[in-house]
């Protein structure tokens, strides 16, 4: 008995401690552990077909992963059963008609029909086949589907299915023929046959009197054929956006050839065989690109038309940085070939009485917007905007188009320097800019009456994320969200909802409910996104600032302040990856870790800055082609400029100053310690891009065009060259089996460095780990050697 009560006192005791755990002093073990004993932030709001209840994404019981969760009629989480996730469908995904009486939606392959009225729904297909993209076509009284590359139309009275297109993928289109004895009373050009034939006929009644009958029938069955599709036959070539328009007439297509160039491979050595294996890997940048024709198949005339884009302006002028190559400039003046493109759309007004088409140059510098006339088949210039450097912003590289009415096109450019909403009219060709200032429109949604935009801006601060109702036709805003961060919302579909996922530079993302109207109150649903032991420590909100670059540009940061500094007064820049990414604003940032890595070099003693250089996203177009042709130009210098500023404003040694990064953060990193070795003492590059010509196109090619027409931007921008600068202590970190930056960059500047005699350097490879660490062992023992790092070499 005793014994029993003693045992029970000791589980109560041990229950006790485990719920009063706290962090203490961080360790980088503790904070790169499995992220759950953070929290659980919601993720992916939707509402449900119903209009009426939210789903979201959620993990608050620490399963292997997230589960559905959705709002019941007291607003508080409940787990979606198995049934309720098979029955579940996204509004976003149902396609309603004009008058928005009636919607489509596909569903495990078969197409649905449903009234709004009466709740009714039909199924359109139930077949082996997968049928997918409907649409309401013909006037919105048949309903046109996807299936196997092919257009079929649903008759909604009548329910008959008709097909439209007849896209063959074998080559030819020849029917099989007849050789010899011709049955249709015409010769063979044999003369023995057509002897025997008339001979025949004209001495036997019955045989003739035959021919005559099947000659009757046959011309009867012709009459009355029914006349075949034509065939559209796809060779080599892959067959994409295949649509129709409103009316039905129309049924438009693009034709593309696959590019070529050597793929890479990345070689796996640790696997369940033993064996190594390799990965088929992507191909590098200036490979040959891929090449596409547009199509129009007019029903109604039976013809197929190209799309001609050859007298589109400035197609053939020639890119700014061939000034630098005379030569190639003047062959190329010579020929004045024009550019390859690529087009879009069709984007069909309501009504079907207009279509729009987006054009984009190969090289990703000049993107058109065309009224396209039919059924003349010629284009008429909406928008060319034109950036030496690349296209690209929020809603300008992919999206941010549609129509408010048959004859107002909308779109959103940078062509005053930072990404705004226009509106077409057609009818005079003009465009008015309906939003304006030195902020970025980086979300619209037009509302259903088509009267209000609700948008999402940066306008209050370049770190901040706001919610505003548009309206229209006067201009004026009204401001919905008021909590200061960022405020990611989803519109319910009767527009009086919002859910808003909301953070704070020190609250991961929790889910909130407010009415759509300004000055309305947001309420809070979940509350898991910050653990007892993750409160248990007094994490910093860092201090957001701004400074001067040398040029005078205005560059914002993130400052961790240590309570106290170490003697040596050491400082580290942490350098955000991805290039076009932005770190340095007022909701928790995507690198948790190093959040919380940065929180640990602080109570050790470090000053700790994180800025959004040159290239970082949210301070429009000049901002984010400031790296165009030299990748470890003013993005570094901004960094050499923070160094200058932690010097001035706290003291920090300028003798101790260390950076690390990721990524391009690590390209940075080791620009910084090759081409600036008396600015950075130490520096941990990790899965570091060292030579561009490596790298992929679609990225590479926007900012250093390609390596056989641009050798000069690439020598600039590769830390490969540079690497007899090396004077302080530098660690390269890279996961083996990368398929974006191949373990390939880490090996060749190895090389380079023992050629070199370099001795102060260290690589650590990761054989398991792709570009993104899974593993919390990686994560740790690569944090661990970069703690070491700057404790050596930062604190003398």
């Amino acid at each position: 008995m005793h014994k029993c009560l003693t045992v029970l006192a000791i589980s109560l005791f041990s229950f006790s401690v485990n719920a009063q755990e706290t962090l203490g002093k961080l360790t980088v073990e503790k904070i790169m552990r499995d992220p759950k004993w953070i929290g659980s932030s919601p993720s992916a709001p939707f509402w449900g077909s119903d209009g009426k209840t939210l789903y979201f994404f959620w993990n608050p019981d620490k399963a292997p992963s997230d589960s559905i969760y959705y709002l019941g009629p007291d607003q508080k989480p409940v787990k979606a059963s198995v049934q309720q996730k098979r029955e579940l469908m996204d509004a976003d995904n149902l396609v309603y008609n004009v008058s928005r009486d009636a919607y489509l939606y596909s569903k495990n392959g078969d197409i649905f029909y449903t009234e709004v009225k009466s709740g009714k729904t039909k199924r359109i297909t139930q077949t082996v086949e997968g049928e997918s993209n409907p649409v309401f076509s013909f006037n919105e009284k048949q309903v046109v589907y996807n299936r196997n590359q092919n257009l079929f139309a649903w008759n909604i009275s009548t329910g008959e299915t008709t097909q439209l297109t007849n896209i063959r993928t074998e080559q030819g289109s020849g029917a099989p023929g007849t050789r010899g004895i011709s049955t249709n009373g015409k010769g063979t050009g044999n003369q023995q046959e057509d002897w025997l034939k008339n001979d025949q006929l004209k001495y036997f009644e019955v045989l003739r009197m035959r021919k005559e009958k099947r000659e009757a029938a046959d011309l009867y069955n012709q009459q009355t054929k029914t006349k075949e599709l034509r065939a559209i036959n796809l060779d080599d070539k892959n067959i994409q956006s295949l649509n129709v328009s409103p009316d039905g007439r129309y049924v438009t297509y693009r034709l593309s050839r696959m590019g070529g160039g050597k793929a890479t491979i990345i070689p796996s050595y640790v696997t369940e065989s033993g064996f190594t294996t390799d990965i088929n890997g992507r191909t590098k940048v200036g490979a040959v690109q891929g090449s596409s024709e547009f199509f129009l198949y007019d029903r109604q005339a039976d013809t197929v038309l190209t799309v001609k884009t050859e007298g589109l302006e400035g197609i053939k002028d020639l890119p700014a940085f061939y000034k630098d190559y005379p030569k190639q400039s003047e062959e190329k003046t010579k020929k004045a070939a024009a550019k390859t493109v690529t087009v879009f759309g069709p984007y069909w007004s309501p009504k079907g009485s207009n279509a729009i088409l987006e054009i984009r140059s190969q090289d990703n510098k000049d993107r058109w917007i065309m009224q396209w006339q039919l059924p003349e088949n010629t284009l008429k210039q909406i928008d060319h905007q034109h950036d030496e450097a690349w296209i690209g912003g929020p809603n300008v590289s992919f999206g941010g188009t549609g129509w408010i009415n048959d004859n107002e096109f909308y779109y959103q450019s940078e062509n005053t320097g930072y990404s705004h909403l226009y509106i077409a009219d057609l009818n005079t060709g003009k465009s008015r800019q309906l939003t304006k200032g030195n902020y970025e429109v980086q979300q619209a949604t037009l509302s259903h009456d088509k009267k209000y935009f609700y948008v999402i801006t940066n306008e209050v601060h370049p770190g901040e994320q706001q919610f505003y109702r548009l309206n229209i036709s006067s201009g004026k805003t009204d401001r919905i969200t008021t909590m200061t961060g960022a405020n990611q919302v989803s519109i319910s579909p009767d527009e009086k909802q919002l859910a808003i996922l909301y953070s704070a530079p020190t609250k991961p993302w929790e889910l909130y409910l407010q009415e759509n109207k300004p000055g309305s109150t947001a309420k809070q649903i979940t509350f898991q996104a910050r653990s007892a032991l993750f409160n248990s420590y007094a994490w910093r909100e860092p201090e957001l600032i701004s400074f001067k670059a040398a040029d005078g540009a205005d560059v914002y940061a993130r400052v961790y302040k240590p309570v106290n500094a170490d003697a040596s007064k050491p400082a580290v820049l942490f350098v955000h990856g991805a290039g076009y990414l932005q770190n340095a604003h007022k909701w928790w940032s995507s690198y948790f870790r190093e959040y919380m890595f940065n929180n640990l070099l602080a109570d050790n003693g470090y000053y700790v800055m994180d800025i959004d250089y040159r290239g970082s996203a949210g301070y429009g177009r000049d901002w984010r082609t400031g790296i165009y042709r030299f990748m470890g130009g003013k993005d570094l210098t901004d960094n050499v400029d923070a160094v200058n500023y932690l010097v001035k404003n706290y003291g920090v040694n300028p003798a101790h100053v260390g950076l690390y990064g990721g990524s391009y953060g690590g390209f940075i990193t080791l620009m910084g310690m090759f081409t600036k070795p008396d600015v950075f003492a130490a520096g941990a590059a990790l899965r570091p891009v060292t030579d561009w010509a490596n790298y992929n196109h679609g990225y590479t090619s926007n900012i250093l065009n390609e390596p056989f027409n641009d050798s000069i931007a690439y020598h600039k921008s590769s830390p490969l060259y540079y690497a007899e600068g090396l004077k302080g202590n530098l660690l390269i970190c890279h996961g083996m089996v990368d398929v974006n930056v191949h373990f390939q960059d880490a090996v060749k500047l190895s090389q380079r460095l023992i050629e070199l005699g370099k001795d102060n350097w260290e690589l650590a490879p990761y054989p398991m780990e792709d570009h993104g660490f899974v593993e919390p062992s990686s994560w740790t023992d690569e944090y661990k050697r970069i703690f070491k790092l700057f404790e050596t070499s930062l604190k003398k």
